[in-house]
């Protein structure tokens, strides 16, 4: 019944499409969607790439059987065991009972965690190639991006890499799956969405991995969310790096908090002071309006933030708070730091935003502005020159960009 789309020779799409789903991992909203990629190699021997979320198991069984016209499923390779990717193995067991799971050490362990499953699985090492017959597969272990047990499979004969999660972005494929039969545009900022709130925290995994895969002649990859990538390889393996060396572009991100409007606008005065400065590219988020996954995606995309907050039952405000350590979580690097906050009777607010300035060990500007009540003119002018001094940081190279304060 399904035509599914192909990738290369023999190598067919047999993934879907969830807009359904609000959020992903029960957090992140899915604006446009996602999708839960899975390839089918048809060769001697027949390999599945990864599955899909149990949810589309029904689904998926029909587009892999309309594939198989009454073959047989000789391996399933798991590169990647989150569920929404290995939610599907207990039905593939269940239509195909001598079906071979192909997996590394830790990646069989949870398996058997996740699913009991001991039995007819075949564990492999780094380096190891598995042939199908004219496919040739070689399996690189790249753990920590973003679980420990997570590989990528290289198709030898085709160039063509399954990389699991990485090089993946949210997004629905509607209609075509490889780049080439599509516009992109819409999957760029999703993509960086993606790595920031999935991926962010392991910088240092995902350097390793491209190391690892600089030899690698590969010409196709095909990520477990997303667009297929041939044409953009090259963009998509250069964000990725970007993104996990922490390298943020020229432009700077005001994050606030604000009950009645007072801390609001200083936060539209310091973004004042930045373009006074020179910064083209200022993005402003109120907490209480933006989800957190879209301020993450703004933070890993440029060099610079402020965060202004009132003092809330002498804490931060409750939202910023929670930004503040979804951030630290990140272990996020290379940024430049600034802070405002205001208060009614008395303050708390700025000493915390210090604190957490400290602890991200960023280069801080050396003025902040903490405003009791209204805001004064003594500090608007300082609310102007925080931006000043936050846009002279963010325009210092890299490894010139030294704390302030």
């Amino acid at each position: 019944m399904f035509k599914n789309q192909l990738i290369a020779n023999d190598i067919f799409y047999v993934g879907v499409n969830d807009r359904q789903k609000h959020k992903f991992e029960n957090m992140i909203p899915l604006t446009n969607g996602v999708s839960y990629n899975a390839y089918l190699i048809m060769d001697q021997k027949t390999a599945l790439v990864d599955t899909v979320d149990i949810s589309f198991g029904d689904l998926f069984i029909d587009k892999i059987q309309s594939q198989l016209q009454g073959r047989t499923l000789d391996y399933l390779i798991i590169n990647h065991m989150e569920p929404d990717h290995s939610g599907s193995l207990r039905i593939i067991r269940q239509y195909y009972p001598e079906i071979i799971i192909v997996g590394n050490a830790k990646t069989l362990s949870m398996v058997e965690g996740f699913y009991g499953l001991v039995e007819n699985v075949k564990e492999i090492k780094d380096g190891e190639i598995l042939s199908l017959g004219s496919h040739k597969l070689e399996f690189f272990l790249t753990p920590m991006v973003h679980w420990p047990e997570t590989m990528m499979t290289y198709d030898q004969g085709e160039k063509v890499l399954f990389t699991g999660d990485a090089f993946g972005c949210f997004g629905t494929l509607d209609g075509a799956v490889l780049d080439t039969d599509m516009n992109v545009n819409r999957y760029w900022d999703e993509m960086v969405r993606y790595y920031a709130n999935i991926v962010g925290k392991y910088g240092a995994a995902v350097q390793k991995a491209l190391k690892k895969l600089t030899p690698i002649d590969f010409e196709t990859i095909c990520s477990t969310h997303g667009p297929v990538w041939r044409e953009n390889i090259s963009e998509v393996v250069d964000l990725y790096d970007q993104l996990s060396r922490y390298k943020g572009a020229e432009g700077v991100v005001i994050v606030y908090g604000s009950m009645y409007g007072y801390t609001e606008l200083m936060a539209e005065t310091v973004a004042q002071g930045l373009a006074e400065a020179g910064i083209k590219d200022i993005i402003i988020h109120n907490v209480s309006k933006t989800d957190s996954s879209y301020i993450l995606q703004d933070i890993f995309k440029y060099k610079g933030l402020i965060v202004g907050s009132p003092t809330y039952s002498n804490e931060l405000y409750p939202e910023v708070e929670s930004l503040l350590r979804k951030i630290e979580i990140r272990g996020v690097k290379n940024r430049v730091f600034g802070y405002f906050g205001s208060f009614t009777w008395a303050g708390a607010a700025n000493q915390r935003l210090k604190t957490f300035g400290e602890t991200m060990k960023w280069p801080t500007a050396e003025i902040s502005v903490e405003e009791k009540q209204g805001l004064k003119t003594e500090n608007y002018q300082a609310l102007l020159e925080l931006g000043h001094q936050v846009a002279e940081l963010v325009k210092l190279p890299y490894l010139e960009s030294q704390h302030c304060g």
